[in-house]
């Protein structure tokens, strides 16, 4: 058995999004290749910032392009492994490639892929997200960690996270501005934290919903109220323990095929018939609930009462 472990790099992103830039700043400015015999980059787009082969050299680095899809195969992958013998393989995976196949190619035998990034435009990320977001999906879904770079103090951080969590809920994300450094500005957010009921709109629910999944501490002992529909199923796999609902509400994230119910565990120990619309006021504590496989928001309702079914039942993230 081959004790050879090859850590592998991958950065997604649309083309100029600055994949490039991120991988010569690890390599030249952070000594990542400093105890490292030799390093294989493989870029598979032309971007506006091209690899100097000369530079790469002096951290014992390699280039390797793919210009088209078909060409990068495990049997390719695997005589770069021949040629090279790479202690570390940093992968600029192409814009526009589908991300699945990276992940099923079985091989080369000693290349594990231990992080995924994914760079984005924060100039441009609203409007892709509007006009190709199946695309802008693709580049997210895996990666472990999404920078913003380009930011701006104009940015809403807030919107840009709710949209990265509704694809990709563990990804780490960060925000840097044009001159490199990091954006650490608290996120706004679009209703008031500080009021004693916090009113959700339908328009807001999708990223409320999401903060207070990822900063259930934030919204411990908070009132909020919003309208929403129950899930309450009373027989079958889904059926509840006595004493518990769900409210929430449907969101579309990419198409009609990925729309995802956005629900929070309920305590509450009256009937309310599965599927009915409710408007809900209840105060968020943040406690252990085994569905959530640790602490999360719990709601304990102070009002609930009847509701009509609004117009448009989906919630959005844009």
């Amino acid at each position: 058995m081959s004790a050879r472990e090859v850590p592998v790099y991958v950065f997604y992103g649309f083309m100029d999004s600055g994949k490039t830039t991120l991988i010569e700043e690890t390599l030249y400015q952070n000594h990542f290749a400093d105890d490292l015999n030799s390093v294989l980059v493989i870029s598979c787009e032309d971007g506006d910032v091209e690899y100097d082969e000369e530079k790469l050299k002096t951290v014992n680095g390699h280039l390797a392009t793919f210009e088209e899809e078909e060409d990068f195969t495990v049997e390719a992958l695997e005589e770069l492994d021949k040629k090279y013998h790479p202690d570390a393989v940093f992968i600029e995976y192409n814009g526009t490639w589908e991300v699945g196949p990276l992940y099923e190619m079985e091989g080369p035998k000693d290349w594990t892929i231990v992080q995924a990034l994914a760079t984005v435009d924060a100039t441009t990320f609203e409007m892709y997200m509007l006009n190709m977001r199946a695309m802008m999906s693709e580049q997210l879904f895996k990666a472990d960690v999404v920078i913003f770079n380009r930011c701006t103090d104009d940015i809403n951080k807030s919107k840009f996270r709710a949209n990265v969590k509704s694809i990709n809920r563990p990804a780490q994300i960060v925000y840097e501005r044009e001159d490199g450094s990091i954006d650490d500005r608290e996120e706004e957010l679009p209703f008031d934290m500080d009021a004693d009921v916090i009113e959700i709109s339908d328009m807001d629910y999708a990223l409320w919903f999401m903060d207070c999944m990822d900063n259930p501490k934030k919204y411990d002992g908070k009132t909020v109220h919003f309208l929403g529909l129950v899930y309450n199923p009373k027989d079958g796999k889904g059926k509840l323990k006595p004493g518990t609902i769900v409210p929430g509400r449907f969101a579309m994230t990419c198409c009609v095929e990925d729309i995802q119910f956005l629900g929070m565990k309920c305590k509450y120990d009256k009937e309310i018939e599965h599927k009915s619309w409710i408007n809900i006021t209840a105060k968020v504590k943040n406690e252990f609930a085994k569905e959530y496989r640790g602490k999360g928001p719990v709601l304990y309702p102070v009002e609930i009462t009847p509701a009509e079914k609004p117009e448009d039942e989906l919630v959005y993230f844009n």
